[in-house]
């Protein structure tokens, strides 16, 4: 049975704040590692996306850091820029109880100057890629002589993107008398090597969860090959999910099955390592604000992504690991909600179901394909219920969300309702608006100035 935040030796103005973020009783993996991580302790955890570790380890850093000394005294190193924001959202929330905490973000596919200008000033607290983190230290603008605790967040997902050398790099300029602590969905080799390099007599914590995925129903399908793409079009057209998350093992089969979905008009985007930050960023904010309802991926692309209430995980590819199966399912039927996962597999590959059923201690149901008319005459489509709209103007146009709302909403616009979530970047804003009247709104933002200024306004595709 999980314990309340309150048994834990955190200061009052802590115990305050969490209680005014409704954090009362903690996950399991959170009370699991919080002792250890409150007594200093190094700590390898056995944690999943979406399991609160972030609170967990967010609340051992910060009852470390000490506001009165300007330098780092805390760094996390993520796989991705998406997961790095996502912590240091998170990390801003639990350390309204330090007043004037100053917590920096420095990650890759983003200009250098305004994060050397940031680190200038000062930053208890560096969240950041490997790859960014390390190029801040060889040209002498980040210093990590004072840290007192380091966090490797989704540690095996950063080995497989290839960061290994680099996190040993970044870990030898740090004090040796430190705190250690490795977060990792799997335990590959690679994560046991790197623990014995960087921490010493780490408690070790897993937990059973894990293994379970009970409000997610599990489907397996045989498929034979060269069937797949009719499949799971057919498939999305027939259930008609708000929002899939499809896996590939490639990232040349994801741009592949994306494309095969988009000619079976089902509406489909791919994400893998190969595309520019700028697209990424488009991708994601798509998918996001419900204006793409498929997202095709590979595990590392899909690492950092933060998608409430996903309808479904569609398996293309099952992987050879079966705890990444598990990890993969896990992004649906989150927080109690209901969830599907559907598993694509061909004789070949059976082998590869009875692992995972002897992983989950269960065994695996399988779906009849034949319960899907295949009829490559029938058209099936899948679109999303919103557009998204691009801004040529952004934070460094002083724009922020009520700008845009107020424009779209005034005389002769949109209903406040029509206007789905607005994602303001440095020069750019996504709007996302209900499919049905966004040629009326592109039309109207095109007349109306935003702030007394026309920007250039186009439709996302």
């Amino acid at each position: 049975m999980s314990e309340h935040f309150a048994s834990l030796p955190l200061s009052p103005a802590m115990q305050a704040n969490l209680d005014a973020l409704e954090y009362r009783e903690m996950t399991p993996i959170q009370a699991a590692v919080l002792p250890s991580l409150l007594a200093g302790r190094d700590v390898i955890a056995q944690a999943r996306t979406g399991s609160g570790k972030t609170v967990a380890f967010g609340l051992g850093l910060l009852a470390r850091v000490e506001v009165h000394d300007a330098a780092t005294q805390a760094v996390v190193l993520c796989p991705t820029r998406e997961l790095a924001e996502q912590v240091g959202k998170q990390l801003r929330k639990l350390a309204r109880a330090l007043p004037n905490l100053k917590l920096a973000i420095v990650c890759g596919g983003v200009p250098l100057h305004p994060q050397v200008a940031s680190l200038r000033h000062g930053a208890h607290v560096v969240v950041g890629t490997p790859g960014r983190i390390g190029k801040h230290l060889r040209k002498g603008t980040l210093v990590l002589d004072r840290v007192s605790v380091v966090v490797l967040d989704e540690g095996d997902r950063m080995l497989d993107m290839g960061f290994a050398d680099e996190i040993l790099a970044i870990v030898r300029t740090l004090p040796r008398a430190r705190q250690t602590l490795l977060f990792s969905a799997t335990y590959p080799d690679g994560i046991e090597q790197i623990s014995a390099a960087i921490q010493r007599d780490p408690v070790r914590v897993a937990v059973d969860e894990a293994h379970a995925a009970p409000h997610i129903d599990q489907l397996f399908y045989p498929v034979e090959h060269g069937r797949g793409v009719a499949f799971v079009a057919a498939w999305l057209a027939h259930h008609q999910p708000a929002s899939t998350l499809v896996f590939c093992n490639t990232k040349a089969q994801c741009a592949a099955l994306a494309e095969g979905l988009a000619d079976r008009h089902i509406h489909a985007l791919a994400l893998h390592g190969d595309l520019e930050q700028v697209d990424r960023d488009r991708v994601l904010t798509m998918f996001a604000n419900r204006s793409c309802p498929v997202l095709v991926a590979t595990d590392v692309a899909a690492r950092g992504l933060d998608i409430s209430e996903l309808a479904a995980v569609i398996n293309f590819e099952l992987p050879r690991d079966p705890e990444i199966y598990v990890h993969r399912i896990g992004r649906t039927g989150r927080a109690g909600a209901s969830g599907v996962a559907i598993s694509l597999f061909t004789p070949a590959q059976a082998r590869l179901v009875e692992a995972i059923e002897a992983f989950q201690q269960s065994p695996a149901k399988r779906g009849d394909p034949g319960e899907l008319a295949l009829d490559p005459d029938r058209e099936r489509r899948l679109e999303a219920p919103m557009v998204t709209l691009c801004i040529r103007g952004g934070r460094r146009d002083k724009l922020g969300p009520g700008d845009v709302l107020g424009t779209l909403t005034a005389a002769g616009g949109v209903l406040g309702s029509q206007v789905g979530k607005i994602t303001i970047g440095d020069r750019w804003t996504y709007v996302a608006i209900a499919r049905e009247v966004a040629d009326a709104a592109l039309a109207h933002l095109r007349r109306q100035p935003i702030k007394k200024r026309h920007f250039d306004v186009h439709r996302v595709h």
